[in-house]
């Protein structure tokens, strides 16, 4: 028989960690647990979380359970694994931020195009979250190695506009169940490929990681694969071959606006991700591809700007409710497709 080495403790032996936690939605339909995390789970596959749960790494409710086991709300899903989570330790920078509006439990703040929320997946300085943990490091109540301190929704690394940041746990949880509840208030301005049938519609589909490319999202007709979603577009201008388009997020699901807008087949416009960033309509003339070329130069990412955001202050009580104005690139991108529209229509 092996000898254990001398510094062996027992209880090391089994020690499991948890990597991953999961708290089941109230509203939540029987699903099985391999599709539940599936759903919440970025980088990762069904295969994988299925080999896991043979493992006897998936847990729900302290207890190991297979990959059909089918979660229930007030469930509590967990994965664990023999060895500790890596720590992800936040690096305080002075990152300039656009402040609309600061007091002692909140913050809100107009987000450029190019910052990226929170650090991870090759991004792990130079975020929002690393601003934060500067700009608050003095504030008793905040915990700057939080990987997600103050933060309640997002934004993409692209898309700009308005962000609320907590800086206190009440806020945090005030903000986070209006959020949850949908009584805040959002709307998104995009500039979209084509002009929609209906000038104002809802689109309703459940939104979930594609499974042929685990980078982007799309919509799925079957009811218990991936997540509820429902958007609300009005069409304010249209443009020729683009529209100006107004969006209200009902849910705030991963790309909501931009898988939405496809699934209707308008993209936004220079989405490369969901086929935006080439020429979808119009006509093929070499002047016209250049005209559309020089577009993707002015505004090299996706049309899309959280413009208003609205909710109830978490201590105070009062409504808040902000505005931003388009930013610079999207403004050009209106300008220059109206200034094609009138010449085209002078012609």
């Amino acid at each position: 028989m092996q000898q254990k080495p001398a510094n062996y403790n027992e209880n090391e032996e089994n020690e499991l960690f948890e990597h991953y936690r999961y708290e089941v939605d109230p509203g939540q339909k029987a699903l099985r647990v391999d599709k539940f995390l599936v759903n919440r789970m970025e980088g990762t596959s069904r295969n994988r979380i299925q080999a896991a749960a043979e493992a006897g790494s998936i847990m729900v409710n302290g207890e190991q359970v297979k990959s059909n086991y089918k979660v229930k709300p007030g469930d509590t899903v967990a994965i664990v694994l023999d060895y500790p989570k890596r720590e992800l330790k936040i690096i305080a920078e002075d990152i300039p931020l656009d402040v609309v509006y600061e007091d002692d439990e909140l913050m809100v703040i107009n987000k450029p195009p190019g910052l990226v929320v929170h650090p991870g997946h090759g991004n792990y300085t130079g975020t929002l979250v690393n601003a934060l943990a500067y700009r608050f490091r003095n504030l008793p109540l905040f915990n700057a190695d939080d990987p997600r301190p103050g933060l309640v929704h997002r934004i993409d690394k692209d898309t700009t506009g308005l962000l609320v940041v907590a800086k206190t746990e009440l806020a945090k949880n005030n903000l986070a169940l209006q959020f949850y509840n949908k009584t805040s208030q959002r709307r998104y301005q995009a500039i979209v490929w084509g002009v929609p049938k209906e000038s104002e519609g809802t689109i309703t589909g459940n939104i979930g990681r594609s499974l042929k490319n685990r980078q982007v999202f799309t919509v799925f007709p079957e009811e218990d694969y991936g997540k509820h979603a429902v958007t609300h577009y009005k069409v304010l201008e249209e443009l020729g071959y683009v529209s100006l388009v107004e969006c209200r997020l009902e849910t705030g699901r991963t790309h909501q606006i931009r898988v939405h807008m496809k699934y209707i087949n308008h993209p936004l416009f220079n989405d490369s991700n969901y086929g935006g960033d080439t020429i979808l309509r119009g006509t093929t003339f070499s002047k016209y591809k250049q005209f559309v070329d020089n577009c993707f130069k002015i505004c090299p990412r996706q049309a899309l700007h959280a413009k208003t955001l609205g909710f109830t202050h978490p201590t105070t009580g009062e409504e808040m409710l902000f505005n931003s104005d388009l930013p610079a690139d999207m403004k050009d991108l209106v300008d220059k497709w109206r200034n094609y529209l009138t010449n085209r229509i002078g012609e």
